[in-house]
């Protein structure tokens, strides 16, 4: 029954003044200073405890699957108009004292539940800037008006714990337009369930193949493909996976005669299979050419080394071509420049020889072709100068534990641990605990010498290990043990150095992480995008397209001893890597399953130098030597404006760097307008002057060299045909038509793009 509106005004008001807290039967006490994740609330005395609904078990999900503590609303760092809650419940004590006893209780009407502030807000009653959260008659509203009349109850000692969630029925694949409704069940610690379907968050990883909605119901869309579905109840999560088959079934045997190179292909065919999907043709050799250079060591192949290999009839021409790539020098070079963006820092923040030595200890790294176990442990326990050794400049970048801990995670385990520093992850299981036990085996690291001194920092400083320190957790300010992302406490002894007991647990065979995100970083670079995507964010609502695939690559690296180049000889040599671009009628619509090549634009320093080499005049930097590339570059502070435009990382970004791969007209302008660019088409000594001078040169084989030097392939007879034409004019410059033509081909997308 609905009070007068004096009554209702009455009672606000008493509210407002703040006389609520008299209502509230509560002894005032301090919010624990344990309010971590998993914590457990301390039991509340004999007297107080009561039958019926407790807030950690009943209210706080209500609340999380209404989105009152959603970071827009009242879950964001300040809250909303003083109101703050725990970003998606995971403080339970911060909670309950924001609720019940904030403001001198003024939230709660425990007299008049109904009448209470946070009713009338939830259901707009009062203007509330989230709208109507709670209707009126509704479950939620009585489990909510029930717990403020039972006496905002907590949890006790003698009360279930939840301990985890399972959704059903079980995975299937499903067809297009099909509805499936999810339950979700909680299982608590003492064998008792609950369906919490309507109080789950839910969420799709690719909401155009499987769509969900707040209830738990399914819809799969028109194009075939996989999506997994999330859903998380207090901090807990599952997921539920499923697959949308073309309607049109392949043939068996249409698998099984597809050529199978090494493991990795069987695994590809397999997942295409459950999908109905058929791989493209293979490549042409001017293709495998051209990709396998830029893939390998990052430029292009030259004519002669184009005419060498496609003029070949050696039945095992592409194997040799991928040996001898991964024994040139430019190799190092290139896989240094793609770990810098990952671990470089700004120079201007600790020191230009600080980075420059970075620079140089990453290229001697993958020159002597250090194994990647070797090559991490080397990094994430360095000591000394860091204008000796380096490795050691990354400690210097980030000086705290709680800073390391981040890229160390992100880098090599492929975990982002960001949110789990102030709260429970959205979607993961980490919660505090578990983000300061991984920055504890960092906690002894210490310095001496010049330390920071932005905007200009060039002293010298030595990074070593103390024999003590410690990690203490920011809400409860205990010291936190060294513990693994999967719980377990590693004790290390005085003296000792945490950082080799974190490497020794990373690279040891029960760490699944370790391996499986550096093939799968490896995997991105050479197929454009990830078996895992995002490559540094495995987590089970994100899971890789191929699990068998990722697994395979995993225990294969770990077979070679970590030896990366062992690893991309591997893939290489797979039939998958060497399928066209070009799709068919069954894998248009595929971007996941690697059915066929995914076309990438060049980086920004990759670009740059195949510029160079195809007008035949070389970079010029400011503070290098004549003719240095630009994969050469040991910083992204070098002026130019071309590899800006192109992408590379902003100077003053933090690694790791991501860069897009997407076009821009920006890129477009510059490549038709640049100055630059254009000034090395024109440049007496140039292609195009060496070219037009040669008087043996025919107009076709002039064709000839251009094509190979931009595409590293023939020219098709129409290509030819129509060019030819130039030359013939009875007004061609014929050094002009040549600038013209190398121009074209420049700013053309078969130059700009990876096929």
């Amino acid at each position: 029954m609905h009070r007068t509106p004096l009554v209702r005004y009455f009672a606000l008001l008493i509210a407002l003044l703040g006389f609520g807290e008299a209502w509230a039967f509560r002894p005032s006490e301090p919010l624990p200073a344990d309010s971590k994740n998993d914590a457990q609330p301390a039991p509340l005395p004999a007297e107080m405890r009561t039958d019926g609904r407790r807030f950690e078990l009943d209210i706080q999900p209500l609340l999380t699957a209404r989105g009152c503590n959603a970071g827009p609303c009242h879950g964001k760092a300040r809250g909303q108009n003083g109101f703050a809650l725990s970003l998606l419940g995971f403080d339970a004590d911060m909670d309950f004292h924001a609720i019940v006893k904030e403001a001198r209780g003024r939230r709660l009407f425990p007299s008049a539940p109904d009448q209470s502030l946070l009713v009338l807000k939830a259901t707009g009653e009062l203007p509330h800037g989230g709208g109507i959260r709670i209707e009126r008659d509704s479950d939620d509203y009585r489990e909510l008006i029930e717990w403020i009349r039972e006496g905002t109850a907590r949890i006790t000692a003698q009360d279930p714990r939840l301990e985890s969630i399972s959704i059903s029925p079980k995975p299937h694949p499903m067809t297009v337009g099909q509805v499936v409704n999810l339950n979700v069940t909680a299982h608590y610690s003492n064998g008792t369930v609950r369906d919490v379907t309507e109080t789950c968050a839910y969420q799709s990883n690719e909401a155009s193949v499987i769509s969900v909605k707040p209830d738990g119901s399914l819809r799969a869309g028109t194009i075939p493909g996989e999506a997994t579905v999330m859903a998380r109840y207090m901090g807990h999560i599952a997921t539920w996976s499923s697959a949308i088959p073309r309607p049109e079934p392949v043939e068996a045997v249409a698998y099984e005669q597809l050529p199978v190179n090494n493991f990795i292909d069987r695994l590809v065919y397999n997942k295409l299979s459950e999908l109905n999907v058929l791989p493209s043709e293979p490549c042409d050799d001017s293709q495998f050419l051209r990709r396998v250079f830029l893939d390998v060591i990052g430029r292009l192949p030259t004519p002669e080394e184009a005419r060498q290999f496609l003029n070949s009839v050696e039945a095992n021409k592409r194997q040799q071509l991928v040996d001898g790539l991964l024994q040139r020098p430019e190799y190092g070079d290139y896989w240094a420049n793609k770990w810098a963006d990952l671990l470089r820092p700004n120079p201007y923040h600790v020191g230009i020889k600080a980075t420059m030595s970075l620079d140089g200890w990453l290229r001697d790294n993958f020159r002597n072709n250090v194994p990647y176990d070797q090559f991490v442990r080397k990094l994430l326990t360095a000591q000394g100068s860091t204008w000796r050794n380096g490795a050691v400049t990354i400690f210097r970048d980030r000086r705290q534990p709680d800073e390391l801990v981040t890229i160390a995670s992100q880098l090599f385990l492929g975990v982002r641990l960001e949110c789990a520093k102030c709260h429970q992850h959205p979607f993961e299981v980490y919660g505090q605990s578990d983000f300061y036990g991984l920055a504890a085996f960092f906690s002894r690291v210490q310095f001496k010498g010049t330390g920071i001194s932005a905007p200009i920092s060039g002293g010298e400083e030595m990074v070593h290990v103390s024999s003590a320190g410690q990690v203490r957790h920011p809400l409860t300010q205990e010291p936190v043990p060294t513990k693994t992302l999967m719980g377990a406490v590693v004790d290390v002894p005085a003296g000792d150095d945490p950082r080799e007991a974190l490497v020794d647990w990373m690279t040891s065979p029960e760490n699944p992480y370790f391996a499986h995100v550096a093939v799968n970083r490896i995997w991105a670079d050479l197929f454009g995008i990830g078996i895992v995507d995002p490559v540094d964010d495995l987590r089970a609502t994100n899971p890789p397209s191929n699990p068998e695939l990722l697994s395979a690559l995993a225990e294969h690296f770990r077979a070679v001893n970590f030896d990366q180049k062992e690893l991309l000889r591997t893939i290489l040599s797979s039939h998958a890597y060497s399928l066209s671009s070009r799709p068919n009628a069954t894998n248009f619509a595929d971007n996941r399953n690697f059915s066929r090549h995914y076309r990438q634009r060049f980086r920004a320093e990759v670009l740059m130098d195949a510029v160079a080499d195809v007008t035949g005049k070389p970079g010029d930097f400011s503070g290098m030597p004549t003719g240095t590339r630009a994969m050469q570059l040991w910083t992204h502070r070098t002026e130019s404006d071309f590899l800006d435009a192109f992408g590379r990382p902003d100077p003053n970004q933090d690694p790791p760097c991501e860069r897009s791969p997407n076009a821009t007209v920006i890129q477009a302008l510059h490549l038709m307008n640049s100055p630059a660019i254009q000034s090395r088409i024109v440049a007496d000594g140039g292609t195009c002057h060496r070219l037009a001078e040669a008087p043996e040169r025919s107009p076709e084989s002039i064709i000839e060299e251009l094509y190979l030097l931009a595409f590293a392939r023939q020219p098709t007879r129409t290509e030819q045909e129509a060019l030819l034409k130039e030359f013939a004019r009875a007004d061609a410059n014929r050094r002009q038509v040549i600038e013209d033509i190398l121009w074209s081909l420049m700013n053309s997308p078969e130059f700009l793009y990876k096929d």
